[in-house]
């Protein structure tokens, strides 16, 4: 039997929330019997007839529904666009009404992640904007508990709701040391509380 996964469901366009999630899928695999999954979604494109490559030219695949549904738990990353997630993860999250329907994702654990230019750019706002679908799908929302000292000693990227990092404005600055600590805090919390839920 395979293992368990926690689905790391990402969109990047300039390379930070994909630097965290690979932060975040080291933290799942901390986790003894949890392997981690990196997938992204397709960038949507405002030409109505265009469609991209079914495979992206380099990194993880696209994600598919059947990810979401097998999944143990899932670790949802953007960067922020005016306060809200990017638009294609948006556009995927709207098709996944069949998953709603049967109740796929009932009860897994979720988490969010989110990259911002700013240092004040909407993290927060993003953070919670993407945690009302999973909501709608019946999820159990993890945050980062204030046990985590990283929370109240960063001056950079970092919430109670989910694991956050300040790109600048040129998108040039790569995580910190504290940023890429609280991304796995986050892959390993939402990892242990899959394990919590599988049948002994």
């Amino acid at each position: 039997m395979a293992e368990p996964t926690i689905l790391v469901l990402y969109y990047s366009r300039h390379g930070a929330t994909a630097a965290m999630a690979s932060q975040v899928a080291r933290g799942v695999e901390k986790v003894t019997g949890m392997s981690a999954m990196l997938r992204t979604v397709p960038p949507v494109s405002a030409e109505c007839e265009k469609t991209g490559d079914e495979i992206p030219a380099d990194g993880p695949l696209y994600c598919e529904l059947g990810d979401l549904r097998d999944c143990a738990g899932l670790v949802l990353g953007s960067p922020t666009r005016f306060g809200n997630m990017a638009a294609p993860m948006k556009y995927f999250l709207d098709q996944t009404s069949s998953l709603w329907l049967s109740g796929a994702m009932i009860d897994k654990p979720g988490a969010v992640f989110t990259s911002t230019s700013s240092l004040h750019g909407g993290q927060e706002s993003t953070l919670l904007s993407m945690m009302l679908p999973l909501l709608h799908h019946g999820m159990v929302i993890a945050g980062l508990p204030y046990s985590e000292a990283g929370l109240m000693t960063t001056r950079s990227g970092g919430t109670p709701y989910g694991a956050s990092h300040w790109a600048d404005a040129d998108n040039s600055r790569e995580l910190d040391d504290g940023e890429a600590a609280l991304c796995r805090a986050l892959g390993t919390r939402v990892a242990r509380l899959a394990c919590a839920r599988m049948p002994s």
